[in-house]
């Protein structure tokens, strides 16, 4: 990978140099305030983040995580169309920034603009980004603007969208995935890798659907998902390093930690999606690896990998819950 480009270790720095002196009772404050309103129930159709301290609190509690989240359904994106290189990103909701770390992670320098109707969190994305020293970050564009019905956007290559579903009513949410489905030649949404999360995710899957793009990752497929509501939900994980001060302002002793969330990335253009994803944790045996797996063909299916399989298995030995399957190259 470049070397100019950004890492979840560059954004632990930037945020620990732009965030050293923060109070931690303040900052412990913050953070329960937000969790509480992350984890409620109504929508406010309103920004949750309301100052500078509000900012700074969400930047070091969510930002790593998000940056982990996103950065793997990119991940997938990039996978399933390798010659693909977006020139233009557009961020939607985008706060602080976390997705645009991610974006400029994956492709060297597109040109982006973040939208949010936080003004603190705009001039601490700003702020963030102009310490990360990455050219395709630091000129990058924050603006100001209400996320939900009534967005305009303008047509771009990419448009991202992670962690902001649930803080609009249903008919904003709707309004705003068919926004994006005209604006974006690539399309990723991200959201909290809960039930209701995936739920969204779901609702914005159809939508996109219906807007005439292709689903490209993770579903192998865009025929119904073969899940039946309310009896599981698709979701993934990610590892995130937690540094000091994201221990130090989430309270947790661990140096990491699991983000889970619940993604959908869908194009206007040919990808190859992968014949099928792993769905859950791979479970190594003796002798065998145990596959959960979202199929092209099969729907759910399980697939036990044993020794006989030769390449097969040792590929499945190191395969993640999330990955294609099988690898590019191992004989399915």
């Amino acid at each position: 990978m470049n070397a100019t480009l950004p890492t979840a270790q560059s954004l632990r720095a930037a945020l620990a140099g732009l965030l050293d002196g923060l109070p931690p009772r303040q900052a412990a404050q913050a953070v329960d305030r937000l969790i509480a309103s992350y984890r409620g129930e109504t929508p406010t159709d309103a920004p949750i983040l309301r100052d500078r301290s509000d900012v700074a609190a969400y930047a070091a509690y969510r930002m790593p995580a998000t940056y982990e989240a996103v950065r793997s359904a990119l991940g997938a994106l990039a996978e399933a169309a390798p010659g693909w290189t977006p020139a233009g990103h557009t961020d939607v909701g985008g706060g602080t920034g976390a997705a645009c770390w991610a974006v400029a992670g994956v492709w060297e320098s597109p040109a982006t603009t973040v939208l949010d109707w936080a003004e603190p969190a705009l001039a601490l994305g700003r702020e963030l980004a102009e310490a990360s020293g990455v050219p395709g970050l630091r000129a990058a564009r924050w603006e100001k603007a209400r996320i939900g019905a009534a967005l305009e956007l303008a047509p771009v290559d990419l448009v991202t969208v992670s962690y902001v579903l649930k803080e609009l009513t249903a008919g904003a949410r709707a309004e705003l995935v068919d926004a994006v489905a005209a604006a974006g030649q690539a399309v990723v949404i991200v959201e909290p890798g809960t039930p209701d999360g995936y739920a969204r995710i779901i609702e914005a899957r159809d939508r996109l659907i219906a807007a005439g793009l292709d689903i490209a990752a993770p579903c192998p497929h865009s025929g119904a998902c073969p899940i039946t509501p309310g009896a599981d939900w698709c979701h993934f994980s990610a590892r995130v390093s937690r540094s000091s001060l994201h221990r130090q302002v989430k309270g947790g002793s661990l140096s990491h930690e699991d983000e889970k969330f619940s993604y959908v990335v869908a194009t206007r253009f040919p990808t190859g999606p992968a014949p099928a994803r792993v769905t859950r944790r791979p479970q190594i045996r003796k002798g065998l690896v145990q596959l959960e797996l979202c199929t092209r063909d099969e729907g759910l299916a399980r697939s036990t990998v044993t020794k006989r399989h030769g390449e097969l298995y040792r590929a499945a030995r190191d395969v993640a819950w999330g990955d294609p399957w099988p690898p590019e190259g191992t004989a399915g």
